[in-house]
């Protein structure tokens, strides 16, 4: 029974403080003991937007088996693993708040102290360098050495004394055997310069990701602190987002941010939603419209109802999203941590080697072994710098957090490396057509008029009547057909609706019927001359509805769901990229599957689908083409997004299932854009070069240089500046994909 029993998920926040130099190696090290903790299967650490600098709360997310822990054994773990049990709840999001001013070089000091230490390490580096090609003092030369040791040791010595006494090996051992190794042998210098490089490159990766992660944590920032709550007796009142409550209607004034989400009251404007979209163009809204928190009002003063705690607005999620992201790893870099874990040590043995072995096979002669053994413990010293694989160990994290980031700002919600690198692998779409590659609202198209004196205006007044009382999106477009002409108003009796057959109620005494025609019986009169109007009608994609009254077919409705705009350019630029087979799923008929897929260009159509054939069929797409994509609402596609390599969710910020959408997802694209599907493409290929070429270059550095220096032929200070110059371009490398631009969409050529 216990075998069987599931495991559980468990969310708390910890109060850690965490110099940001000291960050990312202290919470691996966090993750790594809490993961080798008896019953727990999962460990993940996040920081909180308001974790500025490394010091405040960290959210854990553990994955542990009740059967084998209980809550006060996990409270003790956590204790253990570094921080204090606060709370077992996710807290509200709240944004950070800027600390006071200081001069530039004192900020620095207090923000980048690993910054300073190795420009220091640097400047007495340099200045015993000089001392010793001056032939100045031997005692000045010693301590401008030994300043530059301290400097660019001191950060690098208190993460390789948290590593031993965790009874563990990784690269920072092996720098300071390798500077100290050299020390030893009198070659104070190159020891320095090792430290110098080491430290200088850990606090530029320190300042890259930070670049990195600026770009995701400034959606923090977009997130509003305070609301102008609208009182019964009219007046305003100021007080902070997350008093706000669900029914509460609030004040939104021209070039404000909107507190929650919510819907329009009163009032019209157009809303820039760029912040949380993407979207280039601010968004015209008025009454019923539904806006978003983080977003910005135009022109116009708006009164909104409250929809939406601030702890569970559309933003809070995206950045709760995001954080998870961050923390979630890539295949390729959880390879990488696996070949860490074992080439340490491997690198370790080998060097030990080089020192031991050469006199225990009497590779040195007995009159010699002084001097020899010196020369080999060189050697030993040069492999271990070059061999060690701090550029191995960065080049994919900066990528991915770099990727993640990148598609945030284009919003593009990217929930972690794993989908970051499979989008990029896709060979194959498929798509939801309600919804997804058109509008999801149908829209009246034709009106075809045939009983006696009966005309097209008539007809959508005695349709109208009828439906508006109806939910049903082709009621809905009927009503707003008639409306938007100024139809007369009637009022209909006796409405009953069958779900699946039709509508029926009765004005002025006549009983109508709206339907399908297949509901009418044969000999009702006009039936047999409208029937071939209507096949018309649909073999160009079209759905149809008949009116009628208990004597004869008054006329009939064309309706039809158009494509969003771009989704034909979309389809193109998926080809331009390579994507072999774009496919279109739908429970719809046949003959309106195939009217959209002429339109926009789409290879292939499925109709007449239910959900779990979606499912099926992009099973079989991905065992033929390797790696399938689902593009849906996120909300009747569930079962097929989740079977595809990658689900993504199209409106993830707009649309009415935008909270299925962003919950259940891979990927969301938070605008009605689908240009912006090439784009996440676009930037997951991109990462994946990155990564890619990361990889090489550290492997081949490694591979090239660590032999050279095993045989003699290179020197320390050489596979230093090697080394750490891999480490430097690998990082620089990564931030690139900041920089991604999509290419110019095709209707703006």
């Amino acid at each position: 029974m216990e075998q069987n029993m599931p495991h559980v998920k468990l969310t708390v926040s910890l109060a850690i403080s965490l110099t940001p130099e000291h960050r990312e190696r202290c919470l691996h090290c966090i993750e790594s003991r809490l993961a080798a903790s008896p019953g727990i299967r999962q460990a993940r650490v996040l920081a909180q937007p308001s974790a500025e600098g490394g010091n405040g709360r960290y959210l854990v997310e553990l994955e542990y088996d009740p059967s084998e822990l209980s809550r006060a054994q996990i409270n003790d773990y956590l204790r253990h693993a570094g921080g204090c049990l606060a709370v077992a709840k996710v807290p509200p999001v709240d944004a950070q708040t800027p600390g006071p001013q200081m001069p530039g070089w004192l900020a620095l000091g207090v923000r980048s102290p690993d910054v300073v230490l190795a420009v220091l390490a640097g400047i007495f580096l340099a200045g015993g360098w000089t001392a010793h090609l001056m032939k100045g003092p031997e005692s000045v030369r010693l301590a401008l050495v030994i300043a530059s040791y301290v400097c660019g040791a001191w950060f690098p010595a208190f993460e390789l004394w948290h590593t031993i006494s965790k009874f563990r090996v990784d690269i920072d051992l092996l720098m300071f055997a390798a500077a100290f190794g050299a020390a030893s042998l009198g070659h104070y210098e190159e020891g320095a310069m090792l430290l110098f490089l080491f430290s200088l490159g850990g606090a530029g990766e320190r300042l890259a990701m930070d670049r990195a992660r600026r770009a995701i944590e400034a959606l923090t920032a977009l997130a509003p602190k305070t609301a102008t709550l609208l009182l019964p007796d009219g007046k305003t009142r100021q007080i902070p987002v997350e008093e706000l409550r669900v029914g509460d209607k609030v004040l939104v004034r021209p070039g404000d941010q909107v507190p929650s989400d919510g819907r329009i009251e009163t009032g019209s404007s157009s809303i820039n939603q760029a912040p949380i979209t993407g979207e280039s163009t601010p968004v015209d809204k008025g009454p019923g419209d539904e806006v978003f928190a983080g977003t910005i009002n135009g022109q116009g003063m708006l009164t909104v109802t409250v929809s939406k705690p601030a702890s569970d607005t559309t933003l809070a999620k995206v950045i709760r999203m995001v954080q998870e992201a961050q923390a979630s790893k890539s295949p390729t870099q959880l390879f990488t941590d696996r070949v860490e874990r074992i080439y340490v040590p491997l690198v370790l043995v080998a060097t030990a080697a080089l020192v031991v072995l050469p006199p225990l096979l009497h590779l040195i002669p007995r009159q010699e072994s002084g001097a020899l053994w010196k020369g080999w413990f060189y050697q030993a010293m040069a492999f271990l710098t070059a061999a060690s694989p701090c550029a191995l160990a960065i080049g994919t994290p900066a990528a991915v957090l770099s990727g993640i980031a990148r598609a945030a700002r284009g919003g593009m919600l990217v929930k972690g490396g794993v989908h970051l690198e499979n989008l990029g692998r896709v060979r194959a779409v498929a798509f939801d057509k309600t919804g997804t590659l058109t509008r999801g609202r149908p829209e009246v198209t034709d009106l075809i008029a045939v009983g006696n004196g009966m005309n097209e205006l008539q007809l959508l007044e005695i349709a109208a009547a009828i439906e508006r009382g109806s939910k049903h999106p082709i009621a809905q477009a009927i009503v707003a057909e008639a409306d938007a002409r100024r139809c007369p108003y009637s009022v209909a009796g006796d409405v009953e609706q069958t779900p699946g057959f039709g509508i029926r109620g009765t004005i002025a005494g006549r009983r109508i019927t709206i339907g399908k025609l297949a509901m009418f019986p044969a000999a009702l009169d006009g039936r047999e001359a409208i029937a071939g109007r209507i096949a018309d009608l649909e073999s160009q994609g079209r759905s149809t509805v008949v009116v009628a009254d208990d004597q004869c077919v008054l006329g009939a409705i064309g309706l039809a769901d158009r494509p969003r705009d771009g989704v034909a350019e979309m389809i193109a630029d998926l080809h331009t990229l390579g994507i072999r087979k774009t496919i279109m799923l739908t429970g719809d008929n046949a003959r309106t599957a195939a009217a959209v897929c002429r339109s926009i260009g789409i290879d292939e159509y499925l109709a007449d689908l239910l959900p779990e054939e979606k499912r099926d069929k992009v099973a079989e797409l991905d065992t033929h083409y390797g790696r399938v994509a689902m593009v849906g609402d996120g909300i009747n596609d569930a079962a097929a997004m989740a079977t595809a390599t990658v689900g993504i969710a199209v409106g993830g910020a707009t649309g009415t299932g935008s909270d299925v959408a962003l919950e259940t997802a891979d990927i969301a694209l938070l605008a009605n854009d689908m240009g912006k599907l090439p784009e996440a493409i676009g930037v997951s290929r991109f990462a994946r070069r990155i990564v890619i070429q990361n990889l090489f270059l550290a492997l081949g550095v490694i591979c090239v240089v660590a032999p050279l220096a095993a045989l003699g032929r290179t020197d320390i200070w050489l596979a230093v500046l090697l080394h750490e110059g891999s480490t430097v371009v690998v990082v620089l490398n990564s931030l690139r994909i900041l920089a991604y631009r999509a290419p110019r969409r095709r209707a703006g050529l």
